[in-house]
């Protein structure tokens, strides 16, 4: 389970600077594309991986992907935010364990012990609670579309890695040198596209952001695929404590940073959070 915290940390900390970045008026999409460079150097030092262009094409097309996936979901998830606000977009992109799960019950054919689906009943109740306000914005419905891509996007991802997990003509570190290679020229694409047509301007200071988003984002990938390894049989756990993880987390340094305001009903979503993590963790030993 530490492979799931490690991964939960380092995910937050890429929201956290993601959102600081967008306060300073920085370019995200500058940033996603300096991440996935240092994300590859953070991959070279740590693994030192060969690489390895002899695979199959269930493998090749796993590995396509996620290259395309990975960057164009930090695009959508944008894109979301700023039609449709935070608020909803966090909880679409929560709302993608509902694919993970149906992957892990009508796919992997995972079998589910009573604990567990309680903590998933418990981890959904509490997802509604820890992103519910009760005034909330009405979405722009002509862009709420950004909102189904996020969902979906997020959902397809998390089961792709499961995949990676599982993959047995690639290690998992020659694999993450091949996506973040061909994610690093996606994003450039997208990251050039948007300075020469829409004039945005190039900054250094997106680089220095890109070191930091970059190392972290190595981490949580890195991290997520031992998870998956190391749990290969209940893939959902890794899915739930992730998502719960996550939120709680995430809400705890939104409350004690950012100085955001929770409800009642959110601060039960927090407690819920709790209870699912330790249902889940607790089905392991049943």
């Amino acid at each position: 389970m530490y492979f799931i915290l490690l991964s939960i940390i380092c995910s937050v900390f890429v929201g956290v600077l993601l959102k600081i970045a967008r306060k300073k008026e920085l370019s995200i999409y500058q940033i996603i594309s300096w991440n996935y460079v240092f994300a590859l150097i953070s991959l070279l030092i740590f693994y030192n991986p060969k690489i390895n262009t002899s695979f199959s094409l269930p493998t090749g097309i796993i590995t396509g992907s996620l290259i395309f996936l990975l960057p164009i979901i930090f695009v959508f998830q944008a894109k979301a935010i700023k039609y449709s606000g935070i608020v909803k977009t966090d909880i679409v992109q929560r709302l993608s364990l509902f694919i993970s799960i149906s992957f892990s019950l009508f796919v992997a054919k995972e079998v589910f012990n009573s604990y567990k689906i309680i903590g998933l009943v418990v981890a959904f109740i509490a997802i509604f609670f820890t992103f519910y306000k009760k005034h909330q914005t009405e979405t722009n419905q002509n862009k709420s579309y950004y909102l189904l891509f996020v969902l979906c996007g997020f959902g397809i991802i998390d089961i792709l890695f499961k995949k990676v997990a599982t993959i047995g003509d690639l290690s998992f570190t020659e694999l993450l040198l091949l996506v973040f290679s061909g994610a690093f020229i996606v994003s450039l694409l997208i990251s050039g596209y948007n300075i020469s047509q829409k004039r945005e301007i190039f900054s250094i200071k997106n680089l220095y952001w890109g070191i930091l988003v970059g190392v972290l984002n190595f981490g949580n990938i890195s991290f997520y695929i031992k998870a998956h390894q190391s749990l290969s049989s209940n893939p959902s756990t890794v899915f739930i404590a992730m998502n719960m993880g996550v939120i709680l987390l995430g809400s705890i340094i939104g409350i004690l940073y950012f100085k955001e305001k929770l409800s009642k009903l959110n601060y039960i979503g927090l407690l819920l959070s709790l209870v699912s993590i330790a249902l889940i963790a607790f089905s392991q030993f049943n």
